[in-house]
């Protein structure tokens, strides 16, 4: 459980070690559950032979011609792209929170201002977080959508690298930040405020006496509720990336210029609403999956609790 203090506790090097491995756990493990869905979905959007097709007729199709290990590949970037990616996103939160609230005095004076730390904080641990996430996912759309590009991560990796350098692995950052920081924004930030609205409601005698099994259903609820928030914030540009996969828009522009190319085409409604329920499905496994994880690692490994500055009046 958090704790709210006076002045924000002085964590280690070891501590945040804790923080990464404990993220780096939570994120891997679910999005590396989560493989056979994105090798159906990047499929649809570039196979043409597979145009049409709903989820689960395309991934029969696939597991009739390429047999079931189709369905795991890129597995191998997804695990350790994810496993860097979700280190440094809940690592950097914890710092970056930290940061903001020593900035404004204190976790006291930061109560007032704890909507826009957590949105800072979360945002910038997630850029950073994908700096390391990139060239790995660069690599795993590359396996997925051309079939016989290499044999696996190391492979792959070192094909891009030779053929491609830098530019090859980073010629998505700006795309895939307009994606992964409203998903870093709504899972963090919807976390917090829906932990607190709980918490409050509860009472502190009683918030101090949950069992484990109480507070892994408070982080599921939590996390449910912030699943829902980074699908439909980070739906949009979801919707772009795959139509940009698909051969959407001028090719002869950089991916930034199409998105925003697209999105004029496309318009509000159909960005905002195309794919989105499969999408907040999914997207709600993995962020409480994630958060009940990760607090699950942080109790095992002795890690402190996060530093909370929750209102405890009513809003």
């Amino acid at each position: 459980m958090t704790t709210k203090q006076d002045r924000t506790p002085d964590f280690t090097l070891p501590d945040y070690v804790k923080f990464f491995s404990a993220g780096a756990l939570a994120a891997t493990l679910t999005h590396g559950a989560a493989t056979p869905i994105d090798v159906v979905k990047t499929r649809i959007q570039v196979d043409d032979s597979l145009k049409g097709y709903n989820m689960i007729r395309a991934g029969r199709t696939i597991v009739a011609k390429e047999g079931a290990s189709a369905l795991l590949t890129g597995f191998g970037p997804t695990a350790v792209g994810y496993l860097v990616q979700g280190g440094g996103k809940f690592a950097g939160y914890e710092l970056f929170k930290k940061k903001f609230i020593d900035l404004v005095g204190g976790p006291e004076k930061a109560v007032p201002h704890r909507t826009a730390i957590y949105l800072g904080a979360s945002a910038t641990a997630e850029f950073f977080a994908d700096i390391l996430l990139c060239p790995l996912e660069a690599t795993r759309i590359r396996l997925v959508s051309q079939r016989g590009y290499a044999n696996g991560l190391t492979s792959g990796f070192m094909r891009m690298a030779r053929e491609e350098g830098f530019r090859g692995f980073y010629s998505g950052f700006v795309p895939l930040l307009f994606k992964q920081i409203p998903y870093a924004v709504g899972q963090f930030t919807v976390h917090e405020a829906v932990n607190e609205v709980i918490f409050r409601s509860i009472g502190a005698e009683r918030k101090a006496k949950l069992t484990q099994l109480q507070s892994t259903g408070i982080e599921l609820t939590s996390g449910i509720a912030a699943g829902v928030a980074a699908a439909v914030l980070s739906h949009p540009a979801d919707t772009l990336l795959s139509a940009i996969n698909k051969g959407a828009g001028d090719r002869s522009q950089s991916t930034t210029s199409r998105m925003f190319q697209l999105a004029k085409e496309f318009g509000p409604v159909r960005l905002l609403t195309t794919g989105l329920a499969p999408r907040v499905v999914m997207t709600c496994g993995l962020v409480s999956g994630q958060f009940v994880i990760y607090a699950q690692c942080k109790a095992l490994t002795g890690a402190p609790p996060g530093i909370e500055i929750h209102k405890e009046t009513s809003l």
